[in-house]
């Protein structure tokens, strides 16, 4: 039975019962509502008791009958006080609404006109002033929310004790309604933090069908879809839904893949869902509930099965109020017939029976009013909702504090002031005092209590008994990043912490995608692409590497690119060094043998200077491979362009002009030719110097306007930095290129037609060979740069400048070593001029 509890004013009512016996009378319309217990002091306090379970009422509740016992320990503990409304009793009348919505509307009309036949003029309305001042309850959302509907355009507070419905703190709607316990606004967000916290986002939830289950699931909803927490089914029924609605939730649970199921159920409905459970062997799931069963020893008695073994929820903070519990456990039978509550309570706490005839007693133990209640266990000797109670009994307190606002106690109150209901509302509103035990007690500006809770574990011994351990905190006074508080130091949780959810975490480097047609909570974790990464746990997207960086193997992290260039270090640029180096030996050793037999034929034919000169301009395009390799710079990528360009001119032109010596010889052979003297020595070195200036010429150009620089290349490769020299002017660079090849075609074509000369040692067959070596090369060259990435292109470049150097060494100054060292006797002025020879060369 729950309790609902009125004040009234007797004086008022005194003062208008003494109208004439003629006038008329004022009769209440339907049976009264006639209280089951009361007594009459100076100021009533009326309640009424409302049983959740069962819905008639056929029998006695405990947990109400504890509700009774605690207003009636408020009130013998305020009239005893000499502090608080000193003078004035208060009493009480108690009426059973039995969980009835329609019944506690009754109820309540009740206490608003009374039952009392009322007495006015022959022509005056029946109307007079509400016959209450304040009402405590009711138990549950949805009959406050009706009474309050129906007492609040007349401004009568309602103070309940365990009605937590978010709905009910709309002023608009219900401006006279307060309550002493947390509002479910905070309690919906708190579960959908605690759930976010072990880290269920696959949950499941049943709710009883009316405005507390209704409204708090909403507003879980709403919160656990901002956490990421989705829903796989919600559901809601009634105790009094058909068998066939039951069993539609139980199959619903069991296709359900979450093994978490979130309720907000009265004690009731639950105890029909775990039977039903129980029946179809559904155990296994973690639970978690709100204060209405989480800490109830009643629901825990009644789950033998071990249903909810493990659950985890919020209650209200334990508390303590001194002297409560044996006053309640103080309980007697009294002997005047008015009083058949406390007999009928007697008889069910004992299973006994009071009788007066032994015939009618038969079978059944005989009550003898003296029995010991602490021998007791069951739920009425029970104190584990001494919370609720402590809030049952902090209402009865403010409304008492409010009257002695308003009747200005201090030694004594002031009997004359007109009590009204708007009044003690505004008072009760207002109000803010501590208890004996220290708890503040005020309202705030919805009429709410500041939202505290315990965050409670099931943890079940072997006795059968359910303990019901504190393992965390949730205070919404404080700030948001801290209202959640689990205090594992203290106590370990009984449940092994299930895994709920639907679809695994992604891991570092991969990222979520949704399946579709299904929640959020449903996904695929997808690998990221190469040269992106995600370094969280359940990234919904992966994030581009810097140009710089490169995503490496398992895509959690970025990493700097591997820089390349063509290195001494590595094989192939070691190999090109040491055959950079080897044809300049190769050319210093030609250049000391030509040096040593610098006065043979074989050296002196065909202008020994120039000889020297290409030697040396060999020696240059062998050491200038080498500014290719190594790490670019500004001044290696200036150098090595410019270097190559200008040496292999020289070189080319120094064999130009052997070429040209070799054509104006023959024709200084002729009989009356004197070409020999506009092409000597002298002639023949301005040839080379001029048009090595042409190709200095262009360099300077190059440099100057547009200057190759060194270049990271990020595009070529993805995981790899390309380290080059860039050309900045592609016409510079071709402009060179360019100039070598018309000089190379020249002179190839000049050698080739003078291959046929009747010298038994002709150079310019050499020559030709020379060139046509060093065209193909460079010929080759051009497709095969083109087509090498990063390192390799320069790597071609030096092979074809190390080929063309190399050609036209071995080419055109082998065969002379070989008659030089090998066959001296050929190294003669006959045997060079041959036997057409007419003329020394």
């Amino acid at each position: 039975c729950f309790i609902l509890m009125a004040l009234q004013n007797l004086l008022f009512v005194a003062s208008v019962s003494v109208f004439s016996i003629e006038e008329t009378r004022c009769r209440l319309r339907g049976d009264p509502e006639i209280p089951l217990l009361s007594k009459n002091e100076d100021i009533m306090i009326e309640t009424y008791m409302d049983k959740p379970f069962p819905l008639q009422c056929i029998s006695l509740n405990f947990r109400g009958f504890q509700y009774a016992q605690v207003i009636l320990f408020a009130i013998e503990e305020i009239n005893n006080s000499t502090d608080l409304l000193p003078g004035i009793s208060l009493g009480y009348k108690m009426y059973d609404a039995c969980a009835s919505i329609a019944r506690g509307v009754r109820v309540a009309l009740a206490l608003v006109n009374g039952n009392e036949v009322a007495f006015t003029p022959p022509k005056a309305p029946c109307i007079r002033p509400a016959q209450v001042q304040a009402i405590m309850g009711e138990t549950f959302s949805s009959p406050c929310m009706a009474i309050s509907t129906a007492i609040g355009p007349f401004n009568i507070p309602l103070i309940s004790h365990f009605a937590t419905c978010a709905c009910l703190s709309d002023k608009s709607k219900y401006p006279s309604f307060l309550r002493t316990i947390p509002s479910d606004y905070y309690q919906s967000r708190a579960l959908a933090q605690l759930v976010k916290y072990f880290g269920w986002t696959w949950v499941g939830a049943i709710r009883t069908n009316d405005d507390y289950g209704n409204h708090g699931m909403a507003t879980f909803t709403e919160t656990a879809q901002q956490l990421g927490i989705c829903l796989e089914y919600s559901v809601s029924f009634y105790r009094t839904d058909p068998p066939d609605k039951i069993q539609k939730i139980i199959d619903i649970i069991k296709a359900s893949t979450s093994k978490v199921i979130i309720t907000f159920l009265s004690p009731t409905e639950l105890y029909v869902l775990m039977h039903e459970l129980f029946y179809h062997n559904l155990t296994g799931y973690q639970w978690v509930g709100t204060e209405a069963w989480i800490f109830d020893s009643e629901t825990a008695a009644r789950d033998r099965h071990h249903i909810l073994d493990g659950a985890i929820g919020l209650s209200i903070p334990k508390t303590h109020v001194s002297g409560m519990r044996e006053f309640m456990l103080n309980v007697r039978p009294l002997n005047s017939s008015s009083n058949e509550l406390f007999t009928e309570f007697w008889e069910k706490l004992f299973s006994c029976k009071f009788t007066k005839s032994k015939s009618s007693a038969e079978n059944q133990t005989e009550c003898t009013g003296h029995e010991d209640v602490t021998e007791v266990q069951n739920s009425f000797t029970d104190m584990s909702l001494m919370p609720i109670f402590n809030n049952v009994y902090k209402g009865v307190y403010a409304v008492a504090h409010a009257l002695h606002n308003i009747l200005r106690c201090n030694k004594t109150c002031n009997n004359k002031v007109q009590l009204d209901p708007f009044t003690i509302l505004q008072h009760i509103r207002k109000i803010r005092f501590t208890t004996k035990e220290g708890d503040e007690v005020y309202f705030d500006e919805n009429g709410d209590p500041a939202a505290k809770y315990e965050i409670i574990n099931w943890q079940p011994r072997e006795n059968g008994i359910v303990d019901f351990v504190a393992v965390g905190l949730y205070d919404a006074s404080l700030p948001a990043d801290k209202h959640l508080y689990i205090i594992f130091s203290i106590a370990i949780l009984f449940m092994q912490v299930p895994f709920s959810v639907c679809s695994g975490k992604c891991s570092p480097g991969t990222r979520k995608v949704l399946q579709k047609g299904k929640p959020i909570c449903c996904y695929d974790c997808l690998r990221c692409a190469e040269g992106e990464i995600s370094n969280i746990t359940d990234s919904i997207t992966c994030v581009q590497c810097h140009p710089e960086f490169w995503s490496n193997e398992r895509r959690d992290a970025c990493v700097k690119k591997e820089a390349e260039f063509l290195s001494y270090e590595e094989i192939m640029g070691a190999l090109l060094t040491a055959a950079s180096l080897f044809g300049t030996c190769m050319t210093a050793v030609v250049a000391f043998i030509f040096f040593r037999y610098r006065q043979t034929p074989v050296v002196r034919a065909n202008n020994s200077e120039l000889s020297f000169l290409l030697l040396f301009s060999l020696t240059l395009c062998f050491l200038c491979s080498l500014t290719f390799i190594g790490r670019p710079s500004e001044w290696s990528c200036m150098l090595r362009h410019t270097a190559f360009g200008i040496t292999f001119v020289l070189c080319i032109s120094c064999v130009l002009g052997k070429t040209i010596v070799v054509l104006m010889a023959f024709r200084a052979t002729l009989p009356g030719s004197d070409v020999m003297k506009w092409f000597g020595p002298a002639q023949q070195k301005l040839t080379v110097l001029g048009f090595t200036l042409v190709q200095v010429i262009i360099c300077i150009l190059w440099l100057t306007i547009s200057p190759p620089f060194p270049f990271q290349n990020l595009k070529k490769f993805k995981n790899k930095i390309i380290l080059e020299c860039a050309l900045s002017s592609a016409v510079g660079f071709w402009a060179v290129l360019g100039y070598i090849g018309l000089l190379a075609v020249l002179c190839f074509s000049l050698a080739f037609l003078a291959r046929k000369l009747p010298d038994n040692f002709n150079e310019a067959k050499l020559i030709t060979f020379s060139m046509l070596i060093f065209c193909a090369v460079w010929i080759t060259f051009i497709p095969a740069y083109v087509s090498s990435p990063g390192k390799f292109s320069v790597a071609v470049e030096i092979f074809a400048i190390l080929a063309s150097s190399f050609g036209l060494l071995i080419c055109i100054f082998i065969p002379k070593c070989y008659i030089i060292l090998l066959k001296p006797e050929k190294n003669t002025k006959k045997n060079i001029m041959g036997k057409g020879a007419q003329k020394s060369l």
